[in-house]
């Protein structure tokens, strides 16, 4: 008697253990109807002169593929950099993700400073290293002796925003090169995506220092947040290797097309960046005027402290057509909401409707 051989048990199709185990983010983005202070973005539009690159872009470009090398030739120019120093992204966080892919083995360590952008953790954790965080205290400043302290022959990687998202808060120049020089075994990205609103930049400093990546956007000041564009410069050395990780073709026709006309128009990036200056004094001259908590910023927001009305006060908002981010979930931010600073017309409707709902909460600041 013939006996049938086992049927084979079928697998499920899994993703690698890294990726089941790490974080999502959600971004709230749907319904976003009003006055937009919750993204950090421009809250007018780009340079006249990206409308003008807009407007004459012929539709037979859209069927060739991008072309990258002459832009970034401009973009390295532009900011005082060779060439072979930059390379073009899909956002900063497209820079973000090349530079875990690039560096980084699942027995790796990253550190970081919470709270911070959430990307930074999440694409580290897309890779199967370990996190380690460092816990900002109340006062949310970059706590530099803990940072040095959480470094580790198996650090491989630091990243850190200044100006930092969501606390507006910066780290010296100094510091920073000095935790390159002291860790030269690992990559120190240093996100100046709030360059703008704060003027201080370690991005010549990749010149000369092997381990010190910068990463630039041009989603804020520059008002382009929707064509997906970004910068990483770092020593050409670093970026051979980056590039090798990087799709040839990773930023888009109409993202290029513009970026050239967005960088050489400063006298709009000018005006644009003293818009912000000039709000986030109002803003925060409103906030002690209220007695609203808040943490001082170099960016072009404020992260303010609601307390356990936060929810409230966001929907508030809302209905009064300003949107406005809560970021009360982020580590050492309970109760906290963050503004977004733009032109002094919407920074100056958005602290109407801020007043108005803190009369409709009857709100009152804790002891």
């Amino acid at each position: 008697m013939s006996v049938d051989p086992p049927t084979p048990t079928l697998q499920k199709l899994r993703p690698r253990i890294a990726v089941e185990k790490m974080h999502e983010y959600h971004p709230p983005l749907a319904g976003r109807d009003g006055l937009r202070l919750d993204f950090n973005e421009n809250t007018l539009a780009p340079s006249p002169r990206v409308k003008a690159v807009l407007q004459r872009i012929a539709a037979e470009s859209l069927t060739k593929y991008p072309e990258r090398q002459h832009v970034e030739v401009i973009a390295a120019k532009h900011f005082g950099l060779p060439p072979e120093s930059v390379l073009l992204t899909n956002g900063v966080d497209e820079a973000i993700h090349l530079v875990c892919e690039t560096y980084l083995e699942p027995q790796d360590e990253v550190v970081i400073v919470t709270p911070t952008f959430s990307m930074y953790a999440l694409y580290a954790e897309a890779t199967g290293a370990r996190v380690r965080a460092v816990q900002a205290d109340r006062t949310l400043q970059f706590p530099y002796r803990r940072v040095k302290e959480a470094i580790r022959p198996s650090t491989r990687l630091i990243m850190i925003a200044s100006p930092n998202n969501p606390t507006g808060a910066v780290v010296e120049s100094s510091l920073l090169l000095e935790l390159a020089a002291s860790t030269p075994q690992a990559a120190v990205l240093v996100d100046e995506a709030y360059y703008h609103f704060h003027g201080e930049s370690v991005l010549s400093a990749t010149a000369t220092v092997p381990n010190l990546l910068v990463a630039r956007t041009f989603s804020k000041v520059y008002g382009l947040a929707g064509l997906r564009i970004g910068l990483l410069a770092g020593h050409p050395e670093a970026m051979q290797f980056i590039r090798k990780v990087s799709s040839p073709y990773n930023v888009n026709s109409i993202a290029l097309e513009c970026l050239p006309e967005a960088l050489a128009d400063e006298a709009y990036i000018s005006w644009y960046a003293d818009q912000v200056y000039q709000s986030r004094i109002a803003a925060e001259q409103a906030l002690t005027r209220l007695k609203v908590p808040f943490w001082p910023s170099h960016a072009n927001f404020v992260l303010m402290n609601i307390g356990d009305k936060h929810k409230a006060f966001v929907d508030s908002m809302r209905r009064q057509g300003v949107l406005v981010r809560d970021r009360s979930s982020d580590p050492g931010c309970d109760g906290c909401v963050r503004i977004t600073l733009g032109i002094m017309e919407h920074t100056q409707r958005g602290l109407v409707a801020l007043e108005n709902t803190l009369k409709e909460l009857a709100w009152q600041p804790e002891n």
